[in-house]
């Protein structure tokens, strides 16, 4: 299932998670235009190794491991790769925004890709392939709008229903169907160490904490509107 929009209007514009949208996209488009090695070079330099991060734990020294946990936010592996966490940071990340404010929701931001790094690095530390993408920054931002908004309209794309158009479900099933999701297969790589795993499932499951956990934190001292009346629907087209 493939979020596409949601019922929800920010009040105020999302700078914020605007920027980091185009910052991606700039980004990618920057990676297109190198050659298969530079690319590794790129993403060995910029992103996470968790051999490396855990390493510079034990033994500190410079900046540059720590600073490839934001540096690693903004690299892509491909189109897919690229245009899923995008369509996810587009349809959550605005109202996210509007209720902790363009400065506040920066450093949450930060902070989610901080706690996916965290348990990434904490479940992996022998890893030797860079980790890369925002996924897991976007998965804190899957956390907040779970706590501020479960009951929200969002509709979401089905491959094999594409005849619906997009079928509203309420957030809270959405976000819960996918944390679940990054649990069993989060489970999985560690039962059976030997097979490779391209996605960093504890990364995804690290943000998301985070995220609830930050947005608990604050919940007491925002502001948040209420939900619009939804008009009944017949079917499920949205």
């Amino acid at each position: 299932m493939i979020p596409v929009t949601d019922a929800l209007r920010a009040r105020r514009f999302p700078f914020v998670n605007l920027a980091i949208i185009v910052a991606c996209v700039l980004v990618f488009i920057y990676e297109l235009t190198l050659s298969d090695l530079r690319i590794e070079e790129l993403f060995y330099d910029y992103g996470v190794v968790p051999n490396d991060m855990t390493n510079w734990v034990e033994s500190p020294s410079g900046l540059g491991e720590p600073a490839t946990v934001l540096s690693a936010a903004f690299l892509h592996g491909g189109w897919l790769h690229l245009a899923g966490n995008m369509i996810f940071l587009w349809v959550f990340g605005d109202n996210v925004e509007d209720v902790l404010g363009h400065v506040v929701y920066a450093l949450f931001y930060a902070a989610s890709a901080l706690g996916a790094v965290a348990l990434q690095v904490a479940t992996d530390t022998g890893e030797t392939v860079p980790m890369i993408g925002a996924s897991g920054a976007i998965a804190g931002v899957l956390g907040a709008y779970l706590l501020l908004f479960p009951v929200a309209r969002v509709g979401v794309f089905v491959p094999v229903l594409f005849f619906f158009g997009a079928i509203p479900v309420q957030a809270w099933a959405l976000i819960l169907l996918w944390f679940v999701m990054q649990i069993f297969a989060g489970y999985a790589s560690l039962a059976d160490p030997d097979v490779t795993q391209t996605v960093a499932v504890w990364a995804h499951v690290g943000g998301f904490i985070t995220g609830f956990g930050l947005m608990l934190v604050a919940r007491p001292f925002v502001k948040v509107r209420s939900l619009p009346r939804q008009p009944r629907r017949r079917g499920g087209i949205w």
